[in-house]
């Protein structure tokens, strides 16, 4: 017979997304004694467990006897982003509507920013960011205003195993200067990338309240028309929009 826990739910299920997550907040690879420690389960429940997931393929055994997590879990994190992205379209063409340029939205997953969404501005001249593109996110806004509202060793730790590679000469790339960087952006509520990504391109980004996974939503454009003056107008209503993007994940949240 199968145990259940006290919400309800399979136990030996529950047990097993515990390890999964225990797995990625030890930056995704754990000794068996390093999740006997997390997860306060006896050794045979995890052997059990382990094997399981193994064989799955969600969890792997790298060569050092230490346990990743596995490809598997590539596609069903990705195709969750994609419909959180689809979910929050609307917001996103109402904020091109606002203010004229491009709006995207994107996710940290596993060190790296992933674009989920898009809405392009009308103008002739605009930003294209691929959906499903990653990139680290010491160089672009939404990973910046991620990176702000983490706290501050686990952004610290995340450089760390990324390292601090230059996009452009303006890109960030010493990690000390970043942190106090990012402690800006957390107190001013909003972050800027200053063609630190790519030449010529400003972009105004808010990291979403409330996200299962850290969240940001930006506007990105050519510096001639995305001046520091329109900065001034632009940054609000993108936090107007985050703020509502919060609200609605929380509602749909409760609902489910």
């Amino acid at each position: 017979m199968t145990s259940r826990a006290g919400n309800g739910g399979v136990q030996s299920l529950q047990r097993a997304f515990d390890l999964l997550e225990s797995i990625a907040d030890a930056g995704g690879e754990a000794s068996l004694s390093e999740l006997a420690t997390s997860s306060g389960l006896p050794m045979p429940t995890i052997h059990r467990l382990i094997r399981t997931l193994v064989t799955l393929g969600y969890v792997r055994q790298n060569t050092n006897r230490r346990y990743a997590l596995g490809a598997r879990l590539i596609r069903l994190g990705e195709h969750a982003s994609l419909q959180f992205g689809t979910w929050a379209r609307p917001l996103l063409a109402e904020l091109v509507d606002e203010v004229g340029e491009t709006a995207n939205l994107a996710v940290l997953e596993r060190d790296e920013v992933v674009y989920v969404s898009q809405v392009p501005s009308k103008h002739s001249m605009r930003m294209f960011t691929e959906v499903g593109r990653r990139l680290l996110p010491h160089g672009t806004g939404v990973g910046k205003a991620i990176l702000a509202h983490l706290p501050r060793e686990e952004a610290r730790a995340l450089l760390t195993r990324t390292g601090m590679p230059s996009y452009t000469e303006h890109t960030h790339t010493d990690p000390e200067e970043f942190l106090a960087h990012l402690a800006e952006i957390a107190e001013r509520g909003y972050a800027l990338d200053e063609s630190e990504q790519e030449l010529g391109v400003r972009c105004v980004s808010v990291a979403i309240p409330g996200a299962p996974t850290p969240t940001a939503v930006s506007v990105s454009g050519p510096e001639g028309r995305l001046t520091k003056e329109a900065v001034d107008r632009i940054a609000p209503v993108v936090q107007t929009i985050a703020a509502r993007l919060g609200d609605q994940l929380a509602t749909h949240t409760v609902a489910d």
